[in-house]
């Protein structure tokens, strides 16, 4: 009976200790407060106050179609969520840009903090125009787990001319004629391509703007980072000051180099950015690029993931790299969150976080069975 005594205060020192540590299990299912699996693809979080907020798509059993909205969870330590409802609805009315049926894909909240507002931008499909409508989409609210309301949707930068783009390269834009390139991916459509002939032809009613991430740098200014040009080059877009248009200034990333799914960070003054390919549902190579600025030039680099299955991203596909300062840590922490797709089942689309360590600078995303926060 002593011994029993004695081992008791053990035994809940050890319980109290295993829950303070838990673990992530990558490609898992992730249960919420309600033992259900987190419904938050293609999401972002945000650290406001002492508590992460996980934002993604509401994932049904049958289609990736938004028949509910954008999901909104809440966390003291990242693995243990709670549901907090949909921030952003769909709406039931007819014509209405964000109607239930459209495609609502890769929502990003920040923080404002001259206007106190939850700040949401993600990339929109209009209900039954496929892939067409090419838009972002932006929400705003008092409070981080909504409700969020619309403000608008559109095309990027109208009448906006890349900032690299001087007299020269508008001269030479000038003389592309659309009709001279009807057949893609020929040596001469690609250098066309990467000159701004997809600039040139959008340039009127607004930019493409597809998956896409949000950026607030040290300064305080924001930036939406997406693809664009039917997909063939990142566009990194400066936002205003209250984080709800763009300034109409914006820089291209890697022309002509099909890049999707961007990520960004910072790391000890370099800027990291990690994309993938553009294979549909389908997993391939992750790709890296750095810049010395926000502005370029970036620079690629190989494939960050290391380990089993790394030449497809571990199955998965990149949507945020969250950094963190962990309990006890002088350093920060960067998480590589990414997504693994299931098209005939969305809603059992799994989640793939990993930390990311930095070999002689550069960053590496490698597998792990499971992992805690250190």
């Amino acid at each position: 009976m002593k011994r029993s005594l004695f081992l008791l205060p053990m035994l809940m020192a050890t319980t109290l200790l295993l829950a303070q540590t838990r673990l992530f299990h990558p490609g898992a299912l992730w249960p919420d407060n309600r033992g259900e699996h987190i419904n938050a693809h293609g999401g972002g979080v945000l650290l406001h106050e002492g508590t992460y907020y996980w934002y993604g798509e509401h994932k049904s059993a049958h289609t990736s179609a938004a028949l509910v909205g954008i999901n909104c969870y809440s966390s003291a330590n990242l693995t243990d969520w709670t549901y907090e409802g949909v921030a952003l609805p769909v709406s039931t009315q007819k014509g209405n840009d964000i109607e239930q049926g459209c495609v609502m894909e890769r929502p990003k909240v920040i923080y404002n903090k001259k206007t106190k507002k939850f700040v949401m931008w993600f990339h929109l499909e209009l209900k039954g125009h496929g892939y067409d409508a090419a838009r972002f989409a932006v929400a705003v609210a008092d409070h981080p787990t909504g409700p969020f309301q619309l403000l608008y949707s559109q095309r990027a930068n109208p009448g906006k001319y890349p900032v690299e783009f001087g007299t020269k390269e508008l001269a030479v834009l000038d003389s592309l004629q659309p009709n001279h390139y009807k057949e893609w991916w020929t040596p001469a459509w690609r250098d066309a391509i990467t000159k701004g002939l997809f600039v040139k032809r959008d340039l009127a009613g607004g930019q493409m703007s597809r998956d896409m991430t949000l950026y607030v740098d040290d300064d305080g200014r924001a930036y939406h980072i997406f693809s664009s040009e039917d997909n063939l080059t990142l566009h990194i877009a400066e936002l205003n000051d209250e984080f709800t248009s763009h300034t109409g200034r914006y820089t291209r990333v890697a022309p002509g180099g099909h890049n999707e799914a961007p990520t960004i960070f910072k790391h000890d003054g370099t800027y990291w950015m990690i994309t993938s390919g553009c294979t549909g549902w389908a997993p391939n190579e992750a790709r890296m690029f750095s810049a010395p600025s926000i502005w370029g030039p970036w620079t690629q680099h190989p494939n960050p993931c290391k380990g089993p299955n790394a030449s497809l991203t571990f199955g998965g596909q990149g949507t945020f790299v969250l950094k963190t300062t962990p309990a006890g840590s002088a350093s920060p922490l960067f998480i590589f969150m990414a997504d693994i797709w299931r098209p005939k089942h969305p809603i059992d689309a799994r989640y793939v976080w990993l930390p990311i360590h930095f070999d002689n600078g550069t960053p590496v995303v490698e597998w792990q069975d499971e992992w805690q926060l250190k």
